[in-house]
């Protein structure tokens, strides 16, 4: 189903997908209306919008899928730490059915917290609660933990918290997509919003004028089954191996994988956030190595088998960008 919807969205639609995209648009007319009354509530002040007692960065996107949203997160984690701030971070949990909030802690399963704050968490160690409401559990995270700014993990869209910094992350192949509003197209809001943000950061690709362009440098190949840093004798880039990804755009994986010069034999494209069983891999992959994103091996390290291993990336971005970050940060 993801596949389709990010042909219809984002590639080359034939005859019948674009006229699929047409009898969509009264739907997407309609989301355009519901969208813009519910944010002229907030601005005329009839449904109220919470400010919290520290800075609030919110780092989202307008377009529905993976553009690289918790890489930055990480990045803006660890940035932050150098500057001597003490960060936390909120999310929704996408996923996991829960009332109130939840704080979440490393080692907790994603089926308990969502897989990207499970990654969050396990890779930072920050402090982090979920819930749908954001402004519940940046107010829960203020009172139980030492922090003294609020990363807003998604939620560019989620009025009810007033931010002080906005990030926009685009996917710098994808962009806009077909520029339409969901659900004929991608757009959660239409392209004009990019104009009200802070900072746009595009993920991969040239960036255009009044934006910053971020790379996802690829680290060590680690063990699905734990946290050590691969052995160059453990891993074979040799072997025959099946890659996997179930993220909002897996064929970034896959195109990294081949600028590695990393032969795979198979690749699989799963829905993103999609739960995964051992016999879903299995019946793909059989015996052969497996590999995969960090976000897809929180998922899977209970049933791992040990020729499974995950590739962590990491974000670089211009230093302009964090110079006027921190600059905008302080009072």
């Amino acid at each position: 189903m993801q596949n389709f919807v990010n042909r219809l969205w984002y590639g080359k639609p034939n005859i019948g997908m674009q006229l699929l995209v047409w009898l969509l648009l009264p739907l997407s007319g309609l989301f355009y209306l519901v969208s813009r009354f519910r944010r002229l509530l907030f601005k005329l002040g009839i449904k109220k919008a919470h400010t919290l007692p520290v800075p609030v960065i919110v780092v989202g996107n307008i377009t529905v899928g993976g553009s690289g949203k918790t890489p930055t997160v990480i990045y803006l984690i660890e940035m932050l730490r150098r500057h001597g701030y003490l960060p936390g971070v909120i999310s929704r949990g996408y996923g996991v059915d829960f009332s109130g909030t939840r704080e979440v802690l490393p080692g907790m399963s994603p089926t308990e917290v969502g897989d990207e704050p499970a990654m969050i968490v396990a890779r930072t160690q920050v402090p982090m609660v979920i819930g749908r409401n954001r402004v519940e559990a940046a107010k829960a995270l203020i009172a139980s933990r030492d922090v003294n700014v609020i990363i807003s993990d998604d939620g560019l869209q989620h009025y009810a918290l007033n931010r002080d910094i906005e990030l926009l992350v685009l996917d710098g192949e994808r962009r806009f997509g077909n520029a339409y509003l969901l659900p004929s197209g991608p757009l959660r809001e239409g392209i004009w919003r990019q104009k009200e943000v802070d900072f746009t950061l595009v993920n991969g690709e040239s960036c255009r004028e009044n934006e910053f362009l971020m790379q996802l440098e690829p680290g060590h190949w680690q063990r699905v089954q734990g946290s050590q840093t691969d052995e160059l004798n453990s891993f074979s880039i040799d072997a025959e191996s099946v890659a996997i990804a179930g993220i909002g755009n897996p064929q970034r994986f896959f195109n990294t994988l081949k600028q590695m010069d990393i032969h795979v034999d198979k690749q699989h494209a799963f829905d993103d956030h999609q739960a995964f069983l051992l016999e879903d891999i299995i019946a793909i992959a059989g015996e052969h190595q497996v590999l995969m994103t960090e976000k897809d091996a929180v998922k899977c390290r209970e049933f791992a088998k040990q020729n499974w291993w995950y590739l962590p990336v990491d974000a670089k971005i211009d230093s302009r960008f964090e110079q006027q970050l921190i600059a905008q940060l302080q009072p």
